[in-house]
């Protein structure tokens, strides 16, 4: 071939050196994994496991802080990001919202949230009457996050989105509309963007510390457990998740791919599948694999796997040294080597200030006007990339692109 897609042959060798050989066999049907149908409901679920609620209530907030109504109380709200309320200083808890009575009571609680400020999913629109609640930090499963974010813009409130923006392009253009109308700010939760590993990636491809960017390859790979079932699990229900790992895991290979490269890819070619048989994928893939084409002539081959042995590499070369990011867009334990030149291990200090840092911009957006470094039309750009890998994928054609992501049709 003439690098505007993935051979089999070629693809069938990387994914060898990777440990999934199966990404390679026939693709599953893409089309109905690029929009999801029917409404879905938010609904409670019961305290994740292994959550360590606060001691003792947070500070006071101080003045012209930014008081944000946690939306959808997880795993990741509860062990990741409220805990890191406390390190950014314009920025604080006024408000949760759960479908789960006892958990909200229990994180409320813990958290010094005033009972008046503890809402249901059903009570969700009264948030507009909580002169508490400046901002909404929606963390629910994906397929929610277009119709909670139309609905605080329409109470008024600003919305920080937790990724991917939307599960297809037109949800993400009516909350962007919705946003527009009311006069407030959306961003979207990228934290990789404010992480030290990452920042300092960003600005040595910048500088050409590798030299001209030749390939780039990520590896987003993890392994949902065998006892799984859509019921339960909300990445694995399609109207939650959409196709899978891609929105999920994967979108952290996109962005890497195109913050490294710093430039949009002309074209992609895709690969997706899903094994017979496996309770687990009976509505989404397991595996993705697709390749961008840049204008410049770099080529970034990206991998995701919801049954994979994991793995979480950025590896940029160019024509005269390499990047090496693994672990590379975790929350914690990076580690990132340079080669050629300039060959050295560098070490940045904590990956945690990536969720303070990020709660801190859309703060300074909110209060200041600061500019979004994660905006709406970023989501809505890698939301579009992603309909177009599903459509390579299930064409089995290289689909040029736009440079704002849309398919060149």
């Amino acid at each position: 071939m003439d690098g505007s897609g993935i051979s089999r042959r070629g693809f069938i060798e990387q994914a060898r050196d990777t440990a999934i050989v199966t990404l390679a066999a026939t693709a599953a049907p893409a089309s109905v994994f690029a929009q999801t149908t029917g409404k879905v409901s938010a609904r409670g679920r019961p305290m994740p496991d292994a959550v360590t609620l606060p001691s003792g209530p947070p500070r006071a907030p101080q003045p012209g802080s930014v008081g944000y109504a946690i939306v959808g109380l997880g795993d990741y709200a509860l062990n990741q990001m409220m805990p890191r309320f406390s390190r950014s200083a314009r920025s604080h808890i006024a408000a949760l919202v759960s479908g789960n009575p006892e958990k909200l009571r229990r994180v409320g609680d813990a958290y010094g949230v005033p009972a008046d400020a503890r809402y249901s999913y059903e009570q969700y629109d009264r948030i507009a009457a909580d002169p508490r609640i400046d901002a909404v930090y929606i963390v629910l499963p994906s397929g929610l996050h277009a119709d909670y974010a139309v609905r605080a813009f329409k109470a008024g409130k600003h919305v920080l989105c937790e990724k991917p923006m939307a599960l297809n392009s037109a949800d993400c253009e009516r909350m962007i509309a919705a946003g527009q109308r009311a006069n407030r700010r959306l961003m979207i939760a990228y934290r990789v963007h404010f992480e030290p590993h990452n920042i300092e990636a960003m600005a040595l491809m910048r500088r050409g510390a590798a030299g001209n960017i030749r390939f780039l390859r990520t590896e987003q790979l993890s392994r949902t457990d065998p006892a799984s079932r859509p019921a339960e699990n909300w990445r694995i229900d399609r109207a939650l998740a959409g196709g899978g790992p891609l929105e999920d895991y994967g979108i952290y290979g996109l962005q890497a791919a195109l913050y490294l490269a710093d430039e949009m890819p002309e074209s992609v070619a895709a690969t997706t599948y899903r094994p017979a048989n496996d309770p687990r994928f009976t509505q989404v893939f397991a595996s993705v694999a697709s390749q961008l084409r840049f204008p410049s002539g770099a080529i970034a081959q990206l991998m995701t796997s919801y049954d994979s042995n994991g793995s979480n590499l950025v590896h940029v070369r160019g024509d005269t040294g390499a990047l090496i990011m693994d672990p590379a867009t975790g929350y914690s334990g990076h580690k990132m080597r340079l080669e050629g030149r300039e060959r050295r291990d560098i070490a940045l200090g904590d990956p945690t200030v990536q969720f303070a840092r990020q709660l801190d911009n859309f703060t300074d957006a909110i209060r200041d006007g600061a500019t979004i470094r994660t905006p709406d039309e970023m989501g809505l750009r890698d939301v579009r990339l992603f309909e177009a890998i599903y459509a390579a994928a299930e064409t089995g054609k290289t689909v040029p692109l736009r440079p704002d992501g849309r398919m060149r049709l």
